[in-house]
């Protein structure tokens, strides 16, 4: 099972609309030389990725005004592709996303699995094996885009770069600005990522390197991509890659390796899908295709990294009215394809609480965290440590390992439908109301 899930895991667009664009561009930037005088604002969250832009649309589907400051001088699009399950659908659905979204990435209706030399080793269908699954591999710019394109004119302050938080008094925390600027906040929501600086200063510990790196790439086929509705995987020693349709021109595709350390940081484009093409030579030929018909800039190399949220161990997901979702909070590695997922799930979660607990004070506030910590709690840590021991298994080099996986677990252990339990997570659709 842990074979089939890893590669969806790392998992072609019309033209956005003109009355989009503008809406997208509705975003302000923070000036410096406005004053002494912090802004006030009741709800900021630091991040304008998807944990960020999805917080700050359930809470404006709540009625919650938020500020969300990004450090881009735009919405940061960069990356490729991502894989969503159905509870990331669900959510999308929640917040009222989800049927735009769905219009523009194919649905995946199955996944082949394959050894390095091309050697089928088992199928699988979802309506066969997992009924009721929605898989599709979505742009992460154009979900980036489609949340912001929601929010109300002003709710992004890009170039917002927060290079300082410390508490101000019993019930507000001051953020400070690279320019200068200074916000007061009654409630902050670190949404800043793998890095986070908001996960720092609560006293979270830098994210583990898990020994593996990722190769991804987003291929163009201007005619029309040749593949079937399925997800294909490819399995090695210490190696493996895949590949999905993403729209009817796109195809999103990744390659996992060992590797001791993560190395020195290439900035070359074109030495990275270099890179990328050496290890895989000798596989597949519609593999090597896919990675040819990629564009140099749009291939990206990072290693692999989670934290485990050992019960007593660490911080709580809130302190002091500051709390942190998402990639901020538990990174976790993508043999699941949960990352994004369990984001996602975090800002609904979160948005329904507070949403409850703002008119009612600091105590129902401090109550809604607390509340919110434990409940994502229980289900981002067996997560966590569950994708990373697919990856492990996954990721073996061992030559009897590797040919009981391919010749015993994949065609005769694996079960599609056991597996993908994780992904169910209901949620009621976000009903709009006015924002205060």
């Amino acid at each position: 099972m842990a074979a089939m899930a890893s590669a969806l895991l790392f998992s072609s667009s019309p033209s956005y609309s003109r009355s989009r664009r503008q809406s997208i561009r509705r975003g302000f930037t923070l000036k410096a030389g406005l004053g002494t005088d912090a802004r006030r604002e009741e709800v900021v969250i630091v991040g304008g990725g998807i944990a960020g832009l999805a917080t700050a649309l359930s809470l404006h589907r709540l009625g919650v005004r938020s500020l969300v400051l990004e450090q881009g001088e735009s919405l940061r699009t960069g990356g490729t592709s991502l894989t969503l399950f159905k509870n990331g659908w669900r959510v999308l659905d929640a917040i009222g996303v989800g049927d735009e979204l769905r219009s523009q990435f194919v649905p995946i209706q199955g996944m082949v699995m394959r050894s390095e030399d091309g050697r089928e080793l088992r199928s699988f269908m979802f309506e066969e094996e997992a009924p009721g699954q929605e898989v599709r591999a979505v742009e992460r710019k154009l979900l980036l885009e489609t949340l912001a394109s929601r929010l109300p004119s002003g709710a992004i302050s890009f170039s917002s770069r927060v290079r300082k938080i410390e508490k101000q008094g019993m019930d507000e925390t001051l953020l400070e600005l690279d320019n200068g600027n200074k916000v007061l906040a009654k409630i902050v929501i670190g949404c800043d990522g793998v890095r986070s600086p908001i996960a720092k200063w609560m006293g979270f510990a830098e994210p583990n390197y898990v020994g593996h790196c990722a190769f991804r790439g987003l291929a163009l086929y201007p005619e029309g991509q040749p593949f079937k509705q399925k997800v294909n995987y490819i399995y090695g020693r210490g190696l493996r890659a895949g590949y999905v349709p993403v729209s009817t021109t796109k195809v999103y595709w990744f390659i996992c390796f060992n590797r001791p350390t993560p190395g020195q940081k290439i900035t070359d484009p074109a030495l990275l899908k270099k890179e990328a093409i050496m290890l895989v030579s000798n596989w597949p030929r519609e593999l090597l295709d896919v990675i040819h018909k990629t564009p140099d800039d749009v291939v990206i190399k990072t290693p692999l990294v989670d934290r485990w949220l050992w019960p007593g161990l660490g911080p709580p997901a809130s302190t002091d009215n500051v709390v942190v979702v998402g990639d901020a909070w538990h990174p976790m590695t993508p043999n699941l394809g949960q990352g994004a997922c369990c984001a996602l799930e975090d800002a609904i979660v979160l948005s329904r609480k507070l949403a409850g607990a703002i008119k009612n004070g600091p105590e129902s506030i401090d109550k809604a965290l607390r509340d919110y910590s434990l409940e994502r709690w229980t289900r981002i840590f067996p997560l966590t440590i569950r994708a990373n021991l697919v990856g492990v298994l996954l990721q073996w080099d061992n030559l009897a390992v590797c040919a009981f996986r391919n010749n015993v677990m994949i065609p005769k252990l694996v079960r599609l439908g056991p597996f993908l339990e994780h992904t169910n997570f209901e949620c009621e659709l976000l009903e709009p109301v006015a924002s205060v």
